[in-house]
């Protein structure tokens, strides 16, 4: 078996972890037993699986110190940007415990037996009912919130699935340290190993998807990763459903009166290198009029970015993408306007850039994603042409439209529907950076942003991992509690009315 080892991107050091990676042998044990953890995830029953939830937010955070510490030296992440990170992992457990209380999400649904126009019809009842054992790959760029104990986990267990997690391999540490935080919760509320389980290595995670009693799997990474992961779960006699996040470039559309806005350029210089523009929203394209008001913003966030030091990206792969898709940008034409002085120093760090081009000189291939500090401001002469650039750029998560009063509401409206049939969230006068965990939250888009019409983030996420099962004529005592004559507790659809939740 192979040492699992690790690497500090802020000097490039590499160390042995004391892991080893999954064999087949110790695959096959952790899917077993996760596999059987899902009765015991079913006996909890609602109210015992919000409890969870709960406890494994606790637990997160009275390690809080701990595991910023290792991500921090996995990552070179600030300690500021992972603490607030781990805030909102624990937050995204709390909010599934209300998710799972409220039970709208079962999307419940009575139809009594009746004499229909067709003759008598009997009694269906209809409920959202756990897949079975999920298998999650965490994403490199956020060692908590889409990673071991982030999203796609918590979804999962809310929904009443055991978890197997194949750590990233630029995070063992931290992912075995949220492992073990999520353990202690679940062994507290008397719960057998496993119910979140965790596997190591490239070959690991294809065994898994390739596992037959693993029953849907979800990524956060690149596309190239979700097609291996699709290879591998078209190898299998059953296929699953894959839920993968992938590619986006997420454009801001800056309309000619907005773009005189009082602190734009610190708002977008922020968005584009906050946390090293490794975040699946950074904005990648903003479009930017000509003219005085344009100039100055464009002249504005180039002094920011001159003067901004270098970051430190991930990994080595993630450093050497970003140099080789900065140089393609410029050899396509994209003009050069900023780039930090580069720093002398062993690490994975490079400098955050600022390119431009012209409106006609945009193409899909200068508009796909570059990940890490990069923007390009695309200059144009007429809001009128904006639409047609807006189908040159790739499907995306996001699309945003500054605009102010004074800008044309019959042109904001177009740009918003061109944006809407590209993207899974539309953002004014704001920035797509910072996803916000609630009910209402889409976090997904058209291909390749990703390959699903699901969202990863918010409460819908845990639609995911469920699927639907009926009961025609079943007696009472076999029904689930939520499908009774006499259960009011949560939301449900009676002979085709909602009824509201009695609790």
């Amino acid at each position: 078996m192979n040492v699992v080892t690790t690497v500090d991107p802020r000097n490039g050091r590499r160390r042995e972890t004391g892991l080893l990676e999954t064999d087949d042998e110790r695959l096959e044990a952790v899917v077993a037993r996760a596999a059987r953890s899902a009765a015991w995830l079913d006996e909890l029953g609602r109210p015992g699986r919000a409890r969870l939830l709960d406890a494994i937010a606790t637990s997160l955070e009275a390690d809080r110190a701990d595991l910023i510490a290792v991500a921090e030296s996995e990552t070179g992440l600030s300690r500021a940007r992972l603490d607030m990170e781990l805030t909102r992992t624990a937050s995204q457990f709390r909010m599934f415990g209300d998710v799972v209380r409220d039970g709208g999400y079962l999307e419940a649904a009575i139809d009594h037996a009746a004499q229909t126009a067709i003759g008598p019809a009997p009694d269906v009842r209809r409920m959202l009912v756990p897949s079975g054992p999920v298998a999650v790959f965490g994403a490199s760029n956020f060692p908590f919130a889409f990673s071991v104990p982030g999203g796609d986990t918590a979804s999962a267990l809310a929904a009443g699935c055991p978890v197997i997690v194949k750590a990233h391999p630029s995070h063992p540490l931290t992912s075995r340290a949220s492992a073990i935080a999520i353990a202690t919760a679940v062994r507290g509320a008397g719960g057998p190993d496993d119910v979140v389980a965790l596997v190591y290595g490239q070959q690991a995670g294809l065994a898994l998807v390739r596992h037959r009693l693993v029953r849907a799997a979800a990524l956060t990474g690149s596309i190239g990763a979700a097609r291996a992961i699709q290879n591998a779960i078209d190898e299998r006699d059953d296929p699953i459903p894959f839920y993968a996040e992938l590619s986006s470039t997420n454009p801001i559309v800056i309309l000619p009166a907005a773009a005189a806005t009082d602190d734009l350029a610190d708002g977008l210089f922020a968005s584009f290198t906050g946390s090293g523009g490794q975040l699946c929203t950074k904005p990648g394209l903003a479009f930017v009029p000509s003219g005085p008001t344009g100039d100055t913003l464009v002249e504005a966030l180039r002094q920011r970015v001159a003067a901004a030091g270098e970051v430190v990206l991930l990994n080595e792969r993630i450093r050497d993408a970003f140099t080789e898709r900065q140089a393609a940008l410029e050899r396509a034409g994209a003009r050069p306007l900023a780039r930090s002085a580069p720093a002398d120093t062993a690490g994975f760090t490079v400098s955050p850039t600022l390119l431009e081009i012209d409106l006609t000189g945009l193409t899909s291939d200068l508009a796909e994603e570059c990940f890490g500090p990069l923007m390009i401001i695309v200059r144009y002469a007429d809001a009128s042409d904006l639409q047609a650039a807006i189908a040159t750029v790739p499907p995306s998560l996001t699309g945003s439209i500054h605009a102010t009063d004074r800008d044309d509401r019959a042109t904001v409206r177009r740009l918003a529907t061109a944006l809407a049939a590209r993207a899974g969230r539309i953002v004014f006068n704001g920035y797509p950076t910072g996803v916000r965990v609630a009910w209402a939250q889409h976090h997904g888009g058209p291909w390749p942003s990703t390959n699903s019409p699901h969202t990863s983030v918010g409460a819908t996420s845990i639609r995911r991992f469920l699927r639907p099962l009926a009961w025609q004529d079943a007696p009472e005592w076999v029904l689930p509690e939520e499908l009774r004559d006499a259960y009011h507790e949560i939301p449900r659809r009676v002979d085709g009315h909602l009824q509201p939740s009695r609790a």
